[in-house]
């Protein structure tokens, strides 16, 4: 039965990188993947730690292969990943704490806007200040993580027992 549980674990955290991945890849074909200005629609994603802890390294993952397939420097692939396992977590905390579903989003919005700022200006160059960026940044997670993952929170709440 244990192997059973870990092989569910593995698998869970599988699909939700390669779900991950394949719309950040579309996100990237509408140019909102990266820059100053994104809205990746994998980033809704950030809500599922919420119903599974596999979200966790799940998302960390498809975060890394992402930046990866996207061309992004060592720092926003080591630095961006790391902004979403901490929200990944984040989020997975508010929801043990059976705390209201709108503010399961937050740890993603904030862990972004306050880590991406500084990627987006010192690893890329941007000549923008930083707190201009951590106000794109914002907005951009804002409308993915807040609006859209809130939206799939409630979509999936309803199969949470068939799909986690």
């Amino acid at each position: 039965m244990k192997m059973k549980k870990k092989t569910r674990y593995v698998t869970h955290a599988g699909i939700i990188a390669t779900i991950y991945v394949v719309l950040t890849y579309l996100t990237g074909i509408l140019g909102l993947a990266s820059g100053a200005v994104q809205c990746r629609f994998s980033e809704a994603m950030c809500i599922l730690p919420a119903f599974t802890p596999a979200a966790i390294p799940g998302l960390f993952v498809g975060c890394i292969i992402s930046n990866l397939l996207t061309g992004s420097v060592v720092f926003d692939i080591v630095f961006g990943s790391l902004a979403t396992l901490i929200g990944a977590v984040g989020t997975r905390i508010i929801a043990k704490k059976s705390l209201s579903p709108y503010l399961y989003p937050v740890p993603a919005i904030v862990s972004n806007t306050v880590i991406l700022p500084f990627v987006l200006k010192y690893a890329y160059g941007l000549g923008s200040g930083v707190l201009y960026l951590a106000l794109t940044v914002a907005i951009g997670e804002i409308i993915s993580c807040g609006i859209l993952g809130v939206l799939l929170y409630y979509s999936l709440k309803k199969y949470e027992k068939i799909l986690f």
